[in-house]
This record gives structure tokens, C-alpha cells and sequence, in this order.
């Protein structure tokens, strides 16, 4: 039986409801604001077939363009060969959410900001660049009745 090439081909798993999450949307999906300028993240939702993106970019991020009554403009960059273009999506709201990559972004931005204008008023130097984790400190462990015992290998036997 040769295989189908439709428009929802291979989407079994990816538009499928996740588990107890079935039924009608919450209305708060329709409540959100969404402005041009906006990330967002596209994921596709099998409950509500108007509007749907195409498979591709389920799972995009993308930013907002254009707001309608019940729908945005998104743009994604799309890798076709060696570069990226541009691609202009209309979206129903059902099928986007405010992206959270940019909030620890501005939580870093709101704390170093704080951070350097308590630096300033002290008049002592912060620095707010991030840095790795560091290694642990050094420490010593006692064997003051804690006595090492010396761990050897179990030698091979057959239990028949």
C-alpha cells in the first residue's frame, strides 16, 4: 500500500492530545495578549483544525508580525539548503504560547541592574558577568574513628 504525502502525513504522535489533557480548551487560551514583537513557540493542537500550522513547524519560535482578531503573524526562519528564510505564518491563537526563552534574560538584566546600583551607592566593585560552576572547595576527612576499609574484588565461583 504505497504511503500518503497529505498536508498531515506522519503527524500520528505530534497533533495528538497529551494524556488527561483532552476535551475543550481552557478559556484562559483565548485571554492572552499577544503584541508585534512578541516571541512566541508554535505548537500544534489536534482539538482545533482551523488555523493549524503546517507540520514543519511544530515546535518553531518564532516572533509576532501581525495580530488579528483570532489569529497572529509569525515570523520563522526556515532553513532551506545552505540558508534561512524568512517565513510569514498566520497562526490561530490555539496553536501558539508566549515563549519563555527570553525570561531569564530579563531576570539577569533586572538583577544586574539592581546589583550595579547598590554598587555604585556602596562604591564597591560587583561583577556581573556569569560564571561556571566552580569546583568544590578543598576538604580533609578524618579517620579518627573512622577507620578505611579496603574494598577487593570477589573472586570468581561457580554456584552450581
Amino acid at each position: 500500500m504505497p504511503h500518503s504525502f497529505g498536508y498531515r502525513a506522519r503527524t500520528r504522535y505530534m497533533f495528538a492530545r497529551k494524556f488527561r489533557e483532552h476535551g475543550p480548551l481552557h478559556l484562559s487560551t483565548y485571554m492572552k495578549v499577544y503584541k508585534v514583537g512578541d516571541i512566541v513557540d508554535i505548537k500544534g493542537n489536534g482539538a482545533i483544525q482551523k488555523g493549524m500550522p503546517h507540520k514543519f513547524y511544530h515546535g518553531k519560535t518564532g516572533v509576532v508580525y501581525n495580530v488579528t482578531k483570532s489569529a497572529v503573524g509569525v515570523i520563522v526562519h526556515k532553513r532551506v539548503g545552505n540558508r534561512f528564510m524568512e517565513k510569514r505564518v498566520n497562526i490561530r491563537i490555539e496553536h501558539i504560547s508566549h515563549s519563555k526563552c527570553r525570561d531569564d534574560f530579563l531576570r539577569r538584566v533586572k538583577d544586574n541592574a539592581a546589583a550595579a546600583k547598590a554598587s555604585r551607592e556602596s562604591g564597591v566593585r560587583v561583577s556581573l558577568k556569569r560564571l561556571p560552576v566552580q569546583p568544590r572547595e578543598a576538604r580533609f576527612v578524618s579517620t579518627q574513628d573512622n577507620e578505611p576499609t579496603t574494598i577487593n574484588a570477589i573472586p570468581y565461583d561457580t554456584l552450581i
